[in-house]
């Protein structure tokens, strides 16, 4: 059967863009709002029409992802690149590693379904939010490691608020990485089909 690789760039991006919002809340204790906005969400849509209705039906919510994408298929091995596929592939990794963990894979569904109950009293980028979302992505996807390693300013990551925001976002991360793989996306397409998705990812940019 042939691989939609519309459908595995988007969801690669969606981990991409994740990435990303790590790699500016780590250095510069912020990031871009309505990335992160749109990261967060992909978390509530469990039971989506298609690929593109987890992050809002519309592409240009994966701009920061489908840019980050092109720079980790053509990254350097150092700088601020190398950091961004390391994000990347770590996030992959741990989700195959709570994917075989269905007790995780149960509970993680459990409190994610929770998160409705306090959307009807809180915005999903409040403080309480973004505390219960960290939590999840402490209680449930750290244990199953490995852990990916944040690098950035040792005094923004000492902040509490950028940690929550870190760890709801890498939360969101794995949301993407197990959409990547249930479009049939896998590790080995980064290897051999790396100008595939590249061509897929230029082409979707250009509607953004």
């Amino acid at each position: 059967m042939a691989k939609n690789y519309y459908d595995i760039t988007l969801a690669l991006a969606g981990i991409c863009q994740s990435a990303r919002l790590v790699q500016q809340l780590a250095h510069e204790g912020h990031c871009a709002q309505e990335e992160m906005s749109v990261s967060l969400r992909s978390l509530l849509e469990m039971n989506p029409a298609s690929t593109l209705a987890v992050y809002g039906n519309n592409e240009a919510n994966l701009k920061m992802g489908l840019e980050t994408l092109l720079g980790v298929l053509n990254a350097n091995r150092q700088g601020p690149g190398a950091e961004l596929t390391r994000y990347t592939l770590s996030l992959m990794v741990l989700e195959r590693k709570l994917n075989a963990n269905k007790a995780a894979m149960n509970k993680l569904g459990e409190r994610l379904d929770q998160l409705d109950r306090q959307l009807a009293h809180f915005e999903l980028e409040s403080e309480t939010m973004l505390s219960s979302l960290a939590a999840i992505y402490v209680d449930i996807v750290s244990p199953v490691g490995p852990r990916i390693q944040v690098t950035g300013s040792p005094t923004i990551l000492q902040n509490p608020q950028v940690q929550a925001k870190v760890r709801a976002v890498l939360l969101a991360g794995i949301r993407s990485a197990v959409l990547w793989q249930q479009v049939g996306g896998g590790r080995l397409q980064l290897m051999f089909s790396r100008n595939r998705l590249f061509e897929q990812a230029k082409n979707i940019l250009a509607h953004c």
